[in-house]
């Protein structure tokens, strides 16, 4: 049996991620305590699904300066050179190397580069399938450390060390 007989549905092409359909969110802890969460609203994407799902690729490209975490104050400040510094680094990025087989699941493994600072992360992936009208679902998770990409400064007493980001994707096969 093939991997891609495995996977119902499985179509391989190139695929839109559609922005307005598929979220990108964060959860980072604020004052030890409580979990602050956001997102970012201006994000875009390709995924190339190969014969063997195992070849396929992921780019996903960020716009910073979209994070919204509910508060205008907050995102202002975070968009600053404190934290992201959006003016110098405007862009978030994410370059698939490979994929592997986790059980059901997959492990995406990747480039990020985040803060102009670029380290390989593993976001675990649940696919969600294919639909006969061309629409492809994935959610997939990853916890990072903020400091690692320079991001505030070291010691997490306002804002935790680790971050969560969670992306919920759903993407279109381009014709």
């Amino acid at each position: 049996m093939t991997a891609t007989t495995e996977i119902p549905g499985y179509v391989a092409g190139t695929w839109d991620i559609d922005s307005v359909h598929s979220e990108i969110q964060f959860t980072v802890r604020h004052m030890g305590v409580g979990k602050s969460r956001g997102r970012f609203d201006g994000f875009e994407g390709e995924i190339v699904t190969a014969a063997d799902p195992l070849e396929s690729t992921v780019t996903a490209t960020i716009d910073a300066a979209t994070i919204s975490t509910g508060n205008t104050d907050r995102d202002a400040h975070v968009r600053t050179a404190d934290f992201l510094d959006v003016e110098q680094f405007p862009t978030v990025t994410f370059r698939s190397t490979s994929i592997r087989r986790d059980g059901d699941d997959f492990v995406i493994d990747g480039d990020f580069t985040l803060h102009g600072v670029t380290k390989q992360v593993s976001l675990a992936a649940e696919l969600g399938g294919f639909t006969e009208d061309g629409l492809l679902g994935l959610s997939a998770t990853t916890t990072i450390s903020r400091t690692d990409f320079g991001v505030g400064s070291p010691g997490g007493a306002v804002v935790g060390e680790k971050i969560k980001v969670t992306l919920d994707i759903e993407a279109k096969l381009r014709s």
